[in-house]
């Protein structure tokens, strides 16, 4: 974790400056460095892969929310160059996913998965969320498989059937996600509490999860993965 002052930071439209740092729809440069990290690289980006319209959906409308999540890009290609301390990652029609947070504080309790895999992509938050004094489980979500979309929310109807263990199960008509986290490689991450980068959270960028997709009982996929991000910041046991 590589810290930097406020005003270091610089977001128009889609292009965000951190330090030296560039990242836009186009593409990603790198240069950071500290006594214990040295990080250059350049990574370009293909087509961006959105949604067909904001994941937020009527809640994009809504004042007062504490945060609001964008989908950028569901999937597109990467390829370049990224150096750490002098070893060398090469990214050659890698697949890569965007999307980005606003607001002054993170949820209390939430769940947060990505992952891209072969034939398709999925995202998953469920975050309790706090609104004029009361308190929901929201959720949003797609499953991008065969170039079709499929969107779970809280303003469609999803529920979460069962959170527990690591695991969280979202029922949505005749649709069910499932999304497991197997083995956590988590670094921690500052997050904002109350307007103030005050708060620790725990993220593993690339880990082992487990996914399943059914439609009308029957499972579309189901696998088990090691290129899985997730976040799982509820209690150890929740029904």
């Amino acid at each position: 974790m590589i810290p930097y002052k406020a005003d270091e930071f610089r977001c128009v439209g889609k292009h965000i400056s951190i330090g030296k740092n560039q990242f836009s729809e186009k593409g990603i440069r790198l240069s950071a460095h500290t006594a214990q990290v040295t990080v250059e690289g350049k990574l370009k980006f293909g087509s961006l892969l959105p949604l067909k319209y904001d994941i937020m959906g009527p809640f994009a409308l809504v004042p007062f929310m504490e945060c609001r999540h964008r989908v950028w890009s569901m999937g597109h290609l990467v390829n370049g160059t990224v150096s750490i301390n002098g070893e060398k990652y090469l990214f050659k029609n890698a697949r890569g996913y965007w999307e980005g947070d606003r607001g002054v504080s993170f949820p209390k309790k939430y769940i947060w998965t990505q992952c891209c895999f072969p034939g398709g992509s999925l995202m998953l938050a469920v975050a309790d969320i706090p609104i004029m004094g009361i308190h929901f489980t929201g959720i949003i979500g797609v499953v991008i498989w065969m170039e079709r979309e499929y969107r779970f929310a809280t303003y469609l109807g999803a529920r979460a059937e069962r959170i527990q263990n690591k695991k969280v199960c979202i029922v949505q008509g005749n649709l069910e996600l499932e999304a497991r986290l197997i083995k956590a490689f988590s670094h921690p991450l500052k997050a904002p509490s109350q307007g103030d980068m005050v708060r620790t959270i725990h993220e593993s960028a690339a880990c082992r999860a487990f996914y399943r997709f059914r439609k009308k009982g029957r499972t579309i996929f189901s696998f088990q993965t090691d290129k899985a991000s997730f976040e799982f910041e509820y209690p150890s046991c929740v029904s």
